[in-house]
């Protein structure tokens, strides 16, 4: 009699959810794929993502280089490429001072560090909304521009590039500053390598980057709107 007791008290009292907690647990997921929807709207495309990911390490790869070797080190991103313009806005290659057999700086010679990048399929550079106040919305000037030519480099690599740089402690000499890239096409052949890219209908809003700041270090763009206001009401066939 005892043990029939003892079996009856140890069955299970709850065998299944009720309807009610089905119900605020389908809630609940349905809440976190809302939000996580939203947010990968708000992100570039993958193309944008990966090119992203790519820059940063280029930017702390030159960091690094210019800690170590004790002097300036630049990333450097292609606008006129002399050999292979179709690679305008998307080869990214890092450069360092060249240096005398004493450790000083040979002035205005530098040299590749590194084979460099390029950027994901029609992705490219955005000359509109990188910065070089990102803060302030100061756009970048001649000055942010430099030229590699032969016989110091490769003919791959002449042409004109727009440069970031880093002191031999590190410091992004342009603190503030930002790289910007976008998703978009080139216009039809015929027309200057050198004109920008467009976006299209497919990839508005496709926006990434990041601002550096003075120890080197960068904070990605978590939405278009943080880059530029303009970035709201951008149309088909402008170019960025």
């Amino acid at each position: 009699m005892e043990f029939s007791k003892l079996r009856a008290n140890l069955q299970p009292t709850h065998q299944g959810f009720s309807l009610v907690e089905m119900l605020v647990v389908i809630a609940v997921i349905t809440i976190l794929m809302t939000a996580g929807a939203i947010g990968l709207g708000n992100m570039g495309g993958k193309g944008v993502t990966s090119g992203v990911a790519s820059a940063e390490s280029l930017f702390d790869e030159a960091r690094s280089i210019a800690i170590s070797q004790r002097t300036r080190a630049r990333v450097l991103v292609a606008l006129d490429l002399t050999n292979n313009p179709e690679e305008n806005l998307r080869k990214m290659v890092v450069v360092s001072e060249q240096l005398n057999p004493d450790g000083t700086p040979i002035a205005d010679s530098w040299i590749l560090s590194n084979r460099g990048i390029l950027l994901p399929d029609k992705v490219f550079l955005s000359q509109t909304y990188s910065m070089s106040d990102q803060a302030a919305k100061v756009a970048f000037d001649a000055s942010s521009e430099m030229s590699l030519n032969s016989p110091t480099v490769k003919s791959a690599f002449e042409g004109k590039y727009r440069f970031y740089e880093f002191n031999a402690e590190g410091i992004c000499t342009t603190p503030g500053a930002s790289f910007v890239i976008a998703s978009g096409a080139r216009r039809a052949s015929g027309t200057s390598a050198t004109e920008g890219p467009r976006l299209t209908a497919s990839a508005l809003r496709d926006f990434g980057g990041f601002v550096i700041w003075r120890n080197g270090r960068t904070a990605v763009f978590r939405s278009p709107e943080q880059i530029h206001d303009d970035i709201k009401t951008i149309e088909s066939g402008a170019v960025f």
